[in-house]
């Protein structure tokens, strides 16, 4: 297990050596700000490594034991504005450390979907998210406020790629845009990372033997699914079952 001082030192030398070398200036007018790009784009992936219950959790550790590392780390309202204006650096590390591990050269991705509410669903009004979040239904959650999540995963947990939309969209749509953007991706979507190079692995919340064809044949996307159980097929195992067991 690396200790917190050697993975922090690591992660800023290759963050810092990025966005040196491959993003443009970070210039831009008015007040400096506290962190350098370099900075916040290490703060937001060291955030996401450890295991800290909560955002708040996270930035009370970092206010505790990062100070030496950080000096100018400022209140976290100002940090979260400036991971918000970082995010183009931050999807561009990410996916380049997808490149950089080969991340992509594997058996399968895994593509699989996540609930995330941002706030009570029986609140009333807007939100702070109008126009990209809504209500949604969960098995977990029930009736939940917020953004359904879509991820790709290699073998070794690694994220290839991931997007977002609404909590009512559904599996099927959602990653329809998912392979549409990986195919032909564009600047402001680019977390969706690189096309797989080998099949998506899917639950039957994406089965559909029509979806799957349209993707394969569109967007050059495998996906295989566990085989959707029939009426038929259930009473032929339960009643196979039931004679087992007499």
């Amino acid at each position: 297990m690396v200790d917190v001082d050697t993975f922090l030192t690591t992660l800023y030398v290759m963050v810092d050596d990025f966005c040196k070398l491959s993003l443009p200036s970070d210039l831009h007018p008015g007040p400096q700000a506290a962190l350098s790009r370099s900075e916040v784009v290490t703060l937001a992936l060291f955030g996401q490594w450890q295991s800290f219950g909560s955002e708040r959790g996270f930035y009370r550790y970092a206010q505790r034991h990062l100070r030496a590392a950080f000096p100018q780390l400022p209140s976290r309202e100002q940090y979260n504005r400036q991971v918000r204006r970082q995010h183009v650096a931050l999807v561009a590390f990410v996916l380049h450390l997808v490149r950089l591990l080969a991340a992509q050269r594997c058996a399968y991705e895994a593509l699989d979907s996540s609930r995330v509410p941002t706030r009570d669903a029986k609140r009333r009004g807007a939100g702070w998210l109008p126009g990209l979040a809504d209500i949604g239904w969960s098995n977990r959650l029930s009736w939940y406020e917020g953004v359904h999540l879509l991820l790709a995963v290699n073998p070794t947990s690694v994220i290839t790629g991931f997007g977002f939309g609404a909590a009512s969209t559904k599996d099927q749509p959602l990653a329809e845009t998912f392979f549409a953007l990986r195919r032909q991706c564009q600047p402001s979507l680019a977390s969706v990372g690189a096309p797989a190079l080998s099949p998506y692995v899917v639950d039957k919340g994406f089965e559909g033997e029509a979806n799957h064809t349209v993707w394969w044949t569109t967007y050059g996307a495998q996906v295989i699914c566990p085989p959707r159980r029939t009426r038929c097929q259930f009473h032929k195992f339960a009643t196979s079952d039931a004679g087992e067991r007499l």
